[in-house]
């Protein structure tokens, strides 16, 4: 597996990959644009072209990016769902400029609809989508969620009525993140839970669907529907999830992407983390 962090773009994109590798990273993922606004600059081609010869450079790959936070496919008010489809697929044209070949989203949010309807909105959301964005060769990863706020994808079964739905779903694939899927009420920590939810996520979505992992410890205990994310080791997870999935072979051609906190006390942290996942890999 190789193991990477997300890094930040403020001061340009050369910046994520001066930090991935000062962290030790082999794989990357950034934002395109300020995660909080929905505006954004153009990417100039001399800029992209610069990024892409770095992370080769670096022997950085898969570089991923994670769409904004303002995106709900799913929204129940049109005009922003209007907003969030437009702005998605100029995300996913920001990642073909940049060489990014995989986008991360959250699938949105309910609300207080019915998940039904919701999850009719983002198929409708996400066909429109790839419709748009056809010659893009971008694949878009839905995310597991925690259930936070009526947010879909917390559920595994959720996941194959997407794909049905979709007309071309060949560009659709899955993101897991242990944090979510651990708040969301799958156990992980013991080698018994880890295989029971693994199997159960290979029955209702397959691991061919699967193509990036979000490693993150969570600060809130099982079945929360809390989103927070702490240090590996340091939360309700503790290290034995880490240890199944850096050791799963049917993961190890997969991306594990760091999402924890950056300081703490003023120490870097993602290459504390980083280390710590790499001290539980047998062998």
């Amino acid at each position: 597996m190789r193991l990477g962090a997300h890094m930040r773009i403020a001061g340009g994109f050369q910046t994520a990959v001066k930090e991935a590798v000062a962290a030790g990273c082999e794989a990357l993922q950034i934002f395109t644009k300020s995660p909080q606004q929905w505006a954004a600059r153009e990417i100039p081609l001399e800029e992209a072209e610069t990024f892409q010869r770095q992370c080769a450079e670096a022997s950085l790959f898969p570089v991923i990016a994670h769409d904004s936070y303002l995106i709900n496919l799913a929204a129940g008010d049109e005009a922003l769902r209007r907003k969030s489809v437009e702005s998605f697929i100029r995300e996913v044209r920001r990642c073909q400029i940049l060489g990014v070949t995989a986008l991360v989203t959250h699938m949105g949010s309910a609300g207080h609809d019915p998940v039904e309807a919701a999850t009719a909105r983002l198929c409708d959301s996400l066909n429109e989508v790839l419709a748009a964005t056809a010659d893009s060769g971008v694949t878009i990863l839905l995310e597991t969620t925690a259930g936070q706020g009526n947010s879909l994808g917390s559920r595994f079964e959720e996941f194959p009525r997407i794909f049905a739905a979709v007309t071309d779903s060949s560009r659709l694939a899955v993101c897991l993140d242990t944090a979510h899927v651990f708040a969301a009420g799958y156990e992980l920590r013991t080698r018994e839970g880890y295989e029971a939810t693994m199997a159960e996520f290979d029955r209702h979505v397959g691991f061919s669907r699967l193509r990036c992992l979000h490693l993150n410890d969570s600060k809130k205990e099982l079945g929360s529907r809390v989103d927070r994310h702490a240090h590996i080791g340091r939360g309700f997870l503790g290290l034995e999830p880490f240890r199944f999935v850096l050791n799963d072979p049917r993961l190890q051609a997969l991306p594990g992407i760091l999402e924890t906190p950056k300081l703490e006390e003023g120490q870097e942290m993602d290459p504390v983390n980083l280390a710590t996942l790499r001290g539980l890999i047998a062998g």
